[in-house]
């Protein structure tokens, strides 16, 4: 008997009992459903973390101002400017590993266009900043060291400052308040999403240094040239942690720090922070693969029960087909291919929900959801093979059946 004739006999028996088929099917689309559904959740994600590790900037070390000691207490981190710009200039210099170091202070405040003003962070930054961030400028210039040298009062806008400020309409060339202090708009910067704290990085205004230093700022930072933290990015195929090793030799001996004292300053090397949260959500979505990959078994368990029920019914008929020449391979491969066209249905079934149920938990649940081909060309095979691990056993049995023993069955 041919392959097809098989077939089209399979399919007939299926379709005898309608309901039944449909049952026996829910476990295997409930099971590839949910694997699509998890694998989905799961790359989405290791994608959210991969976009954070690139508006982050590749190789980034970053080295914040650290504790002091006062009448015996011990005051927490950043509770002094302990690092310069001069550190910043000496790492980029000295250090060969050290691509850009960009020295930086910070502050928050209003800024104000017209009858329109927001709350945000304020940036002093070298021209070195956007570099270490690997941050580009989508419209206008980027601040250049004559900015820097004459403390002009210039100004680059986050994405969402900008839309907040002046809507659809071009920022470039307009005068804003930071701080009551007006400063003319010379750029805006390209989009960079949130940080891996969920803090939106778009919004900020980026100004000179100098300028937030004498004109914004202000404070105990006027006459010094210490700053909050420094911005390190590290040149491509160096040694992260020879690098950073260097950098803390460096600083230590610029600081004139003994042996026995403790650094005055932190270095936290975010792509290592990164790279482990990467590791960790692709950990993730693998177990949640592997739990709902159950389901498709407890699918499979069902696939087998039926069949064994159906070969149970219908030896009789088993019996007739194998006395008028039916062989016994015809036998297990008609059966068979009933266990594995159940489990291909269920499974094209199963893909078509999967896709639906992660549209939703996109949509609803505010998820990020990435669907595969590959992920759901192995949840069809895994369906397939599925069919055709439990379907064999009853198969098998239905093939071994005596004719006359099968003929006398009542």
């Amino acid at each position: 008997m041919n392959f097809l004739a098989t077939l089209r006999i399979a399919l007939a028996a299926l379709r005898i009992n309608k309901l039944r088929s449909a049952l026996t099917m829910l476990g295997i689309i409930i099971g590839v459903a949910a694997v699509i559904t998890m694998v989905a959740v799961g790359a989405g994600a290791q994608a959210r973390v991969e976009d954070q590790i690139k508006s982050l900037g590749s190789n980034l070390i970053i080295i914040l101002s650290g504790n002091f000691t006062s009448g015996g207490v011990r005051m927490g981190s950043g509770s002094q400017l302990t690092i310069t710009e001069d550190d910043a200039y000496a790492l980029q210099r000295e250090v060969a590993g050290v691509h850009a170091a960009a020295p930086q202070l910070r502050g928050s405040g209003q800024v104000v266009y017209g009858n329109n003003n927001w709350s945000t962070q304020i940036y002093g930054i070298t021209p070195e900043y956007l570099e270490a961030r690997q941050w580009e400028v989508a419209e206008g210039r980027a601040i250049d060291p004559a900015h820097v040298d004459g403390a002009t009062k210039v100004v680059l806008l986050g994405q969402t400052v900008a839309r907040t400020l002046f809507g659809d309409s071009d920022p470039v060339g307009e005068t804003i308040r930071i701080r009551r202090v007006p400063h003319t708009v010379i750029g805006v910067l390209d989009r960079k999403g949130q940080s891996m704290i969920g803090q939106d990085q778009d919004d900020v205004v980026l100004i000179p240094i100098s300028t937030a230093r004498k004109r914004v700022l202000g404070g105990t930072q006027v006459k010094s040239r210490n700053v909050q933290s420094i911005s390190v990015r590290v040149k491509d195929g160096v040694d992260m942690a020879s690098t950073e090793q260097e950098m803390r030799d460096l600083l230590r001996q610029r600081h004139k720090l003994q042996p026995s004292q403790e650094d005055d300053f932190f270095l936290r090397n975010l792509s290592e922070v990164l790279a482990a949260q990467e590791a960790s959500s692709r950990i993730l979505a693998l177990l949640l693969a592997a739990i709902a990959s159950v389901s498709l078994l407890v699918g499979g368990i069902g696939i087998m029960n039926i069949m064994l029920v159906s070969v149970t019914e219908r030896t009789r008929e088993i019996g007739l087909r194998m006395a008028v020449g039916a062989r016994g391979r015809d036998i297990l491969t008609q059966f068979l291919v009933e266990a594995v066209t159940l489990a291909l249905i269920g499974g094209v079934v199963g893909i078509a929900l999967g896709a639906l149920a992660s549209f939703l938990v996109g949509h609803f649940a505010g998820w990020r959801t990435e669907m595969s081909v590959a992920a759901v060309a192995l949840a069809f095979g895994f369906a397939g093979a599925i069919g055709v691990f439990f379907g064999f056993y009853p198969a098998r049995t239905a093939s071994r059946l005596a004719p006359i023993e099968a003929l006398r069955h009542e």
